[in-house]
């Protein structure tokens, strides 16, 4: 059985292709055609992931799509898609489902009881589920209706705080790290939850009448202790955004309950502390998110909900890679003269010179990953011994705060060594704690005093970027590298080799190593 799942077509959509229930292909529209039309079917995209299957649109049995899919009649999308898939049976599959599905494969297949809690803004005007994975099925348990989503509220304070709702809520998570606990109070009274009943927004925080800075009601200010309308000072910045994130966790904790084994997806569990803060809270035995937890992901959902037998997706690289010789017409076509790595050995050796140099490195190896997080291979790499990682990274490259820190990837194996962590960092869907005596090492890349963004990288699934942090481990004694994204600028993760150098000839990276090319500036 073939199966393409198309999700997020009105907001971050992607289409996953499913072969006798595995996840085989899967490409987000805006990084493969590096646009979006809200609405509008992912035709690059579909095109990428049927490539990639080595299918047509003509030999696929079902197309699932999760809503909401069309801004407009849903009969004009239905016919687009019969002309793609003309033997294709139809199914139609509710957001929240999607979202579960997903979460219920993600990794390994969530054990018989399991708890799938989804979270969102608005999804499809649900925000909030809790199903029971029971027989082979999900069991709807309790659900919440916008606009009592937690989702909405955190983005109406990241207006607040100056930023774009439905785009900045994890500069918001970021910035909560050097905040206190003074507001927590305060967004537990707009949340109103209690342990027999899930949120139900007090809407006399908020002011309908108001249309920019979270539409909040002069209560709220009261609560943060300025006038009608005033804006906060910079220094209150921080605790605003920490007592928010503090009132989501605990509120997030009193809806997912108590049990053995709990899965998250939606876009709430992007959220990396969040997904923190259950996995130490004591309730659960095991807490595992869908690391592509939002609208991209329900894609991967329809296609499971409409395969007979599916199965755990256990890596993210499930979009194109691109040959040596399609890099070499990439970079000879722009007039450029890469040095051609001839082995393995050649491309760390040459990669880690770079680093020990305190460059800073774009790597593009492999296939393209489905999410918005660079796992190794679409990144931008440094060494965390030089003292200027964060400025260079954060100032010069990235044009981002300061207090939005990259990652750590370190092997998996290695990682006990350094840091304690939850199974959710193989995806960097969660943050670790940084063990006391390297706490001055990787200084600069602290959220807070001791937490830090960590990236397990396991040999079966990503084996160049594990041997390449291992050969690190064997020059300098440390196998940890920084990682961040390889965009710029708010784009998505590069896709191809074009891509690739039209990055890196836009920014302060000093080095890009793209399948076996080395271009240096």
């Amino acid at each position: 059985m073939t199966v393409v799942g198309l999700g997020g077509l009105l907001n971050d959509a992607a289409a996953a292709l499913a072969v006798d229930g595995q996840i085989v292909a899967a490409v987000e529209q805006k990084k493969i055609a590096r646009h979006t039309s809200p609405g509008a079917l992912p035709v690059e995209a579909i095109q990428e992931t049927l490539r990639l299957g080595k299918r047509k649109g003509q030999e696929i049995d079902i197309v699932a799509l999760a809503r909401p899919f069309a801004a407009g009649p849903d009969s004009m999308l239905t016919l687009r898609v019969r002309q793609l898939f003309p033997q294709a049976r139809f199914l139609v599959v509710d957001h929240h489902i999607a979202h579960a599905k997903s979460a219920v494969f993600s990794s390994t297949a969530a054990p018989e009881g399991t708890t799938v809690l989804t979270l969102d803004r608005a999804g499809d005007l649900r925000c909030a589920a809790r199903f029971r994975w029971q027989n082979g099925a999900l069991q709807l348990e309790r659900e919440s209706y916008f606009p009592d989503s937690v989702g909405d509220l955190y983005g109406r304070t990241t207006e607040f705080l100056g930023y774009r709702a439905k785009a900045d809520e994890h500069k918001v998570q970021w910035l909560s790290t050097s905040g206190d606990e003074r507001f927590v109070g305060l967004f537990e009274s707009i949340l109103s939850y209690q342990a027999d009943h899930w949120p139900q927004l007090d809407r006399s925080f908020l002011d309908q009448d108001r249309l920019d800075l979270g539409g909040f009601s002069s209560k709220f200010y009261g609560g943060l202790g300025l006038a009608d309308g005033e804006s906060p000072a910079p220094a209150l910045h921080a605790h605003i955004a920490a007592g928010l994130q503090l009132a989501l966790e605990r509120c997030v904790a009193a809806m997912a309950g108590e049990g053995s084994h709990l899965r998250l997806a939606g876009g709430v569990a992007f959220n990396a502390l969040l997904v923190r803060s259950l996995e130490t809270s004591g309730r659960w035995q095991s807490v595992v998110v869908q690391a592509a937890a939002g609208n991209a992901g329900t894609a991967l959902g329809a296609a499971l909900y409409a395969s007979s037998n599916p199965q755990p997706i256990q890596s993210l690289a499930l979009g194109p890679e691109y040959s040596t010789a399609e890099i070499k017409q990439v970079v000879e076509n722009c007039k450029l003269s890469p040095k051609l790595l001839g082995s393995v050995d050649e491309l760390l050796r040459e990669t880690l010179l770079e680093l020990e140099e305190n460059r800073i490195v774009a790597w593009m190896q492999g296939p393209m990953e489905f999410g918005p997080r660079a796992l190794g291979r679409r990144s931008i790499l440094a060494n965390p011994h030089d003292p200027y990682a964060t400025e260079n990274l954060n100032s010069f490259i990235k044009h981002r705060e300061s207090f939005r820190k990259f990652a750590a990837s370190v092997p998996a194996e290695a990682a006990s060594t350094y840091f304690e962590f939850g199974e959710n960092a193989k995806y960097l869907a969660s943050v670790a704690e940084v063990r006391p005596e390297w706490r001055p090492l990787f200084a600069s890349a602290l959220l807070g005093e001791k937490h830090i963004r960590l990236h397990l990288v396991e040999k079966e699934e990503n084996p160049l970027f594990h041997r390449l942090l291992t050969t690190a481990a064997e020059r300098n004694g440390l196998p940890v590298l920084y990682n961040t994204s390889f965009n710029l600028f708010g784009d998505a993760l590069v896709a191809t080799p074009r891509d690739a150098v039209r990055s890196f000839y836009s920014s302060g990276i000093d080095t890009l190593v793209a399948g076996q090319y080395l271009l240096r500036k």
